[in-house]
């Protein structure tokens, strides 16, 4: 044996001797550490999460907690209704501070004024002259008499009767016409009578036409009826049939658009229909701006044009809490 070779073979038991060695240490401590514990969860959780044997049959599958698993989906039926309005005809009476505003404005102006030119504007003797003059000596008269005398313009506003002279030149240039022309009430026969079918009342406010139908719950209401979706038909074509079918043609109607300004929905009473479970009311908004509605009293027997504060006394509270936000307070 040479010695090369028993250097060589001393080598390599030195080697296994290590191994061997240091495989019984790491041993013992993976026996008796963490990883051994590791491994033995790692084992037990795989028993845990052992897929269980499916069933030969499948099993139906069933929420008992849920509510919408026992209720079925209502039936709506869909309804147009219609908003028809009258718009106000003259303008409101001004608030006592909206007065006392424009008064002040109206002496703001009047001192603020530059002199007037009146040789540059009228011809001496000419009977534009004269009527100035007479105009001013007319307006100095008022002047001395009270000091309030340009504020009958805005008064005027809210005073029921008044009177106003104009006065027109003629063709011969010398005589003077004076006409009196006497202003319309602003309080109408129908407002002193109390017509709650007349357009010509309420003037100043925006009316509403509501149809009373004949039965005791929920008689009073916006004109309205069904809708055929099954021809196709759409909300603002069944709007116009409905109201020609309540009210009559008898109308200069126009309306605003063919989307809905507002929406409400219900449920039926107990037994009242087979097919529906309630209804979807979509409202149009229209104008009248001529004519009269014209009841049949078979499918309405009454109708009224009323304010919206008014209308609290026809209808439900229930609805009069749907359609109050599309109403004008003015």
């Amino acid at each position: 044996m040479t010695p090369k070779l028993l250097q060589r073979l001393v080598l390599s038991r030195v080697s296994l001797s290590t191994i061997a060695i240091e495989s019984r240490v790491l041993g013992e401590s993976v026996v008796g550490g963490p990883f051994s514990q590791l491994k033995h969860n790692r084992i037990q959780t795989r028993s845990i999460h052992k897929p269980a044997a499916l069933p030969s049959q499948p099993q139906e599958f069933v929420i008992t907690n849920s509510p919408y698993a026992t209720e079925p989906k209502k039936r709506y039926r869909v309804v147009v209704g219609i908003v028809l309005s009258r718009c106000p005809i003259i303008t409101r009476n001004l608030h006592p501070f909206e007065r006392e505003y424009y008064k002040y404005q109206q002496r703001l102006e009047q001192a603020r004024a530059a002199p007037f030119p009146v040789e540059f504007y009228f011809k001496k003797g000419s009977i534009a002259e004269k009527n100035w003059l007479a105009k001013k000596a007319g307006d100095g008269e008022k002047k001395s008499n009270s000091k309030k005398s340009n504020e009958s313009k805005v008064e005027s506003s809210s005073e029921t009767n008044t009177s106003t002279t104009y006065t027109e030149e003629t063709g011969s240039g010398s005589d003077l016409d004076e006409e009196k022309i006497t202003m319309a009430s602003r309080v109408t026969e129908a407002d002193r009578i109390n017509d709650m079918t007349s357009l010509d009342r309420a003037l100043q406010r925006t009316l509403y036409l509501i149809v009373r139908k004949p039965r005791k719950e929920h008689a009073w209401q916006f004109p309205q009826g069904g809708v055929n979706t099954a021809e196709g038909e759409l909300l603002h074509q069944a709007a116009k049939r409905e109201l020609a079918e309540e009210c009559g043609e008898n109308m200069d109607v126009w309306f605003v658009s063919r989307k809905p300004i507002g929406y409400c929905a219900y449920d039926f009473p107990a037994g009242e229909s087979d097919v529906y479970d309630g209804a979807k009311v979509f409202f149009l908004k229209a104008h009248i701006f001529a004519g009269q509605a014209q009841v049949d009293n078979k499918e309405i027997v009454e109708f009224a044009w009323v304010t919206k504060q008014e209308m609290q006394q026809y209808v439900t509270p229930e609805y009069y809490s749907y359609v109050k936000d599309m109403l004008n307070d003015l």
